[in-house]
């Protein structure tokens, strides 16, 4: 059986879904009899040149992970897309910008300014910031350029597949792996996970009560005497993101007692996953006095951007509109590429 070479790269994350991989233990050498690793510069010994060397569509599939926010990210994404017949947006980061596209609620000057100069650990050494120009023309090598925005990976390039997750369980990746390398792969565009809310694979659903939720009091898990691990976190007045986000991982975090925090995206027709999220908690506020809401509000969740779009604003439509430009048509939000401003 001739092997299918498969390749992994890393953008901007946290290695966890490196990791993730590797979690796959010996279930990862099974997988190797099918697969051939041709490029995965974390865990091996290549280079961007033996990627430009391989003929276009050479690559069966290449996974990767970590949203976009380098030029040399940019260009690298690019490359591998010309040269993979299938490209799988691995991970929450690639799938919706993840924990690091939050940057895009600040500002790159005040990014630049707090790690190079006000920052309380920093040394400034004069003030000096990274300059690819001045490095280019002065020392003789590239530095990439900081972009301005955080990006998921199809606002660059065109994904076929998306694995969730921060990071994907070894459950799903297998799945995943299974359902690409079969005779008739899924269609173009599918979240290799569940389709239903993760509130129906979660064992304390049962626990909720017929009547609904009804929250006078929202509460951080820090401000918990207690945690019960054996009735439904929302009824305990946490902020639980398991009714808006797809399921397939289990509710391993639930099951830790710690609330759902989104990191598998959003259910099938929902477009802003963050705007879902707010809908949702908003409707099991018990009160319909506006300044009581508002207190609910303040006191429980006071990082609301945090909270809602921990994973997804860079998908967020607010933003992609932003990206798009003021008045003009907003494009469809899965598959639009996104200019940005160096």
């Amino acid at each position: 059986m001739t092997k299918k070479k498969v390749g992994f790269y890393w953008c901007a994350s946290c290695g966890g879904c490196e990791e993730a991989v590797v979690d796959l233990a010996e279930d990862l050498l099974a997988v190797l009899e099918q697969i051939e690793i041709v490029f995965w510069p974390v865990a091996m010994d290549f280079k961007r040149a033996d990627v430009e060397k391989m003929a276009d569509g050479e690559i069966f599939a290449t996974f990767i992970n970590g949203a976009v926010r380098l030029s040399e990210q940019e260009e690298m994404v690019h490359l591998l897309r010309r040269k993979s017949q299938v490209i799988v947006a691995f991970g929450a980061c690639a799938h919706m910008g993840g924990i690091p596209g939050l940057a895009n609620g600040v500002q790159r000057e005040h990014i630049l300014d707090y790690y190079y100069h006000s920052g309380p650990t920093v040394e400034t050494n004069g003030g000096v910031e990274p300059d690819p120009e001045l490095t280019r023309k002065e020392y003789g090598f590239d530095l990439p350029q900081f972009y301005r925005h955080v990006r998921a990976l199809d606002q660059v390039i065109d994904v076929d597949y998306y694995i969730p997750g921060c990071a994907p369980p070894p459950e799903i990746i297998k799945g995943a792996l299974a359902q690409l390398l079969a005779e008739e792969p899924p269609p173009p565009g599918t979240v290799l996970a569940a389709s239903h809310a993760l509130c129906h694979e979660c064992e304390l659903n049962k626990t909720k009560p017929a009547e609904g939720i009804r929250i006078k009091e929202f509460k951080r898990p820090h401000q918990m005497e207690q945690i019960d691990p054996d009735t439904c976190l929302l009824v305990q007045g946490l902020v639980c993101l398991g009714p808006v986000t797809r399921g397939g991982c289990g509710a391993l975090c639930i099951k830790g007692c710690m609330p759902c925090t989104g990191c598998f995206g959003a259910l099938e027709g929902v477009q802003d996953f963050g705007a879902a999220a707010l809908s949702f908690v908003a409707s099991i506020i018990d009160s319909n006095d506006p300044h009581e809401i508002e207190r609910i509000l303040d006191d429980g969740i006071p990082d609301p951007l945090g909270t809602f779009y921990l994973y997804a604003l860079p998908k967020s439509l607010l933003f992609q509109k932003l990206l798009a430009g003021n008045g003009k048509k907003r494009p469809k939000p899965q598959l639009q590429k996104m200019k940005v401003e160096a």
